[in-house]
């Protein structure tokens, strides 16, 4: 059940966080008195934090200083108070024109997104290259190289092209690869990678499949270049620019940020985790087992091929910082991804 808070409550609760995020520092009951926006006098000021604190929307950093906001309290500020920015002109065709040129390649395009992110996020820019095994197959084309050694190529319905190299029990003539390349296009096109190598797998382990040399032969090349599952590779750009922030003031936590990053697979399946749903996803401190270590938040969102996600774009970083600039860049780059790859080749 969403919190419902009165009007003098919104609109305190609201000036701290804006203050916060500005400043960085904890937000007294003397600095809201000095604003004078309220109307208020200092006790029922004073009286209105102590309520907040109750609620759980902010916190005491120590007795005597003033309070900050909790993760409560900024969803509360991104679901009800907070005015987006929006995206700039000059952001947005940026964002298009990179992402344009790069749309064939999912890994430059996951590296280009990563910076892109980072640039305009001033956090960690992240991005998960998109998981190929949710691809439809478009074609497949195996092409002799050198005496055993043939080159797989596999391109899906939007243009993703996965390469492979590897060596063959027997020479294969040219006719023979061609005859291969269109018996596995003509029988699985339509299919996601995943299925076809799920069939291929079926296939190989069915004793009927040696009685069709066609079959058994197609089976034996695809075995070779198709069946290794792809991996989602992580792309982050931006670590360093954390340095700077005063969240990270002493070597524990810079020690705790790059560790988060050195175990890549792990972040791989936390961010997988997050997504439950379409749209800009917030996840604050504890929330999460990626954000918790160090007090962090991470923005963010999926992009689609066809209706299906098939990667993730994100901004990591402290919690203080300006939701609402971020939520709009990062459910725009990922829209974006998406409508890139969407477009045929």
């Amino acid at each position: 059940m969403p919190m419902i808070l009165k009007e003098r409550e919104q609109a305190i609760l609201h000036e701290v966080i804006e203050t916060f995020l500005e400043a960085g520092e904890p937000v007294s009951s003397l600095r809201l008195v000095r604003s004078d926006r309220h109307g208020l006098s200092a006790a029922s000021i004073r009286a209105v934090l102590a309520n907040l604190e109750t609620l759980g929307l902010l916190r005491q950093p120590h007795t005597s200083a003033g309070r900050v906001p909790t993760p409560l309290a900024y969803h509360f500020f991104i679901d009800s108070l907070m005015q987006s920015e929006g995206v700039s002109g000059e952001i947005r065709r940026e964002i298009d024109e990179t992402l344009s040129g790069v749309r064939a390649d999912p890994e430059e395009m996951a590296s280009e997104a990563s910076k892109l992110l980072s640039k305009f996020s001033r956090q960690v820019g992240m991005v998960l290259t998109p998981d190929l095994g949710s691809a439809v197959l478009h074609r497949v084309e195996f092409v002799g190289l050198s005496d055993r050694r043939i080159l797989c190529v596999t391109i899906s319905s939007t243009g993703f092209i996965e390469n492979k190299v590897f060596e063959a029990d027997e020479h294969v003539s040219r006719d023979e690869l061609t005859r291969f390349s269109n018996y596995l296009t003509e029988n699985f096109r339509g299919c996601t990678l995943s299925e076809v190598r799920e069939r291929l797998v079926e296939m190989m382990d069915d004793d009927r499949g040696v009685v069709d040399d066609l079959l058994s032969g197609a089976v034996k090349l695809a075995r070779g270049g198709m069946l290794t599952e792809p991996n989602q590779e992580l792309v982050m750009d931006g670590a360093e620019s954390l340095l700077a922030r005063p969240e990270l003031h002493d070597l524990e936590q810079v020690r705790r940020l790059f560790d988060t990053f050195a175990d890549r697979a792990r972040v791989v399946t936390l961010l997988n985790r997050c997504l439950e749903g379409p749209g800009v996803r917030v996840l604050i401190g504890e929330e999460n087992d990626l954000t918790s270590d160090l007090d962090f938040s991470l923005i963010v969102r999926g992009y689609h091929i066809a209706g299906r996600r098939i990667g993730t774009v994100g901004v990591f970083g402290p919690s203080r910082m300006a939701y609402q600039r971020l939520i709009p860049l990062v459910d725009y780059l990922g829209a974006r991804m998406s409508r890139s790859l969407e477009v045929p080749n």
